[in-house]
Parts: C-alpha cells; structure tokens; sequence
C-alpha cells in the first residue's frame, strides 16, 4: 500500500472541507492506525491540525500515547506545534510529501525534529510528492487570487 497516497487522499478531504489540504495517515506493522485532516476552520480550532488528530487517533488505538515504532506520513512538512506533538509522542519515521516554506518545523524554516535539546530521533524522510505540493499550490491560489 501506498501510505503517501492515503494521506494525499486525506489532503483532498480537506480540500472538500475548504480546509488546508493537508493530510496523514500513522502506520504500525504496515497497517494504518489512524488517518486525519486538517479541521481547523471546521471545527473552530486552532489545534485541529491533521498530525495532531492522527496521534490522538492513532494513541486510542493502541490504548498508549507512545507512538514507538510508528511511522507517519504526512503531505505537508509540520508546523513547530505538530512537530513537538511528533517528537513528544515517540513516533519512530516521519515521512513528508512537501516543504512547509512558511512554518516548517522540521528542516526548512526550523528543524525541532533534529534538536538533539529536545532529545528527538525521529527519522525523517523527505518524498517531494508533487501532487502533495500542487494541493497545496491550487488551494491558495484560489484563496489569494493576486
């Protein structure tokens, strides 16, 4: 199974929501565990970020909020909010479809993910999906014609 094309899937459900496009899925064993999307807007939340949904999810599932050999996939890089959550919740591989130019906290505007101060050791992996970034690019396009 393709993880990064059920988290794009997740990415067009918010799309349908207005919602940021940006989506996740969390895998153990090569099994989903949870899967989420941004409901900010929806739910008039500012933490309704798709990574922190998933991890609450994903934390029910296993009845534990350590997430230790947990991979998550995600279509846009976290915020410095949803990386602490990653780094706080164990998970063992982040995966991420596309730069967050503007916030991304885990290597193109800060990097708290390799903080060796936070104690963090998640492995990350970069895919460049550019489905994950022409989401991202239409939505605002529309949002902010000029």
């Amino acid at each position: 199974m393709d993880f990064m094309q059920e988290a794009i899937k997740e990415a067009n459900r918010a799309l349908e929501l207005n919602e940021v496009p940006v989506g996740v899925v969390i895998v153990k064993d090569n099994k989903i565990l949870a899967r989420a999307h941004n409901l900010k807007e929806s739910e008039k939340d500012v933490t309704c970020h798709a990574e922190l949904l998933a991890i609450r999810q994903a934390s029910k599932m296993i009845d534990n909020w350590r997430l230790s050999g947990c991979s998550m996939y995600v279509t846009l890089e976290p915020c410095p909010m949803c990386a602490g959550a990653i780094i706080q919740s164990r998970i063992s591989s982040l995966y991420i479809g596309t730069f967050n130019t503007s916030c991304g906290a885990c290597g193109s505007v800060l990097n708290l993910i390799h903080n060796p101060n936070l104690n963090s050791f998640v492995n990350v992996k970069w895919l460049y999906n550019d489905i994950c970034s022409n989401i991202l690019e239409e939505f605002f396009k529309l949002k902010r014609p000029n």
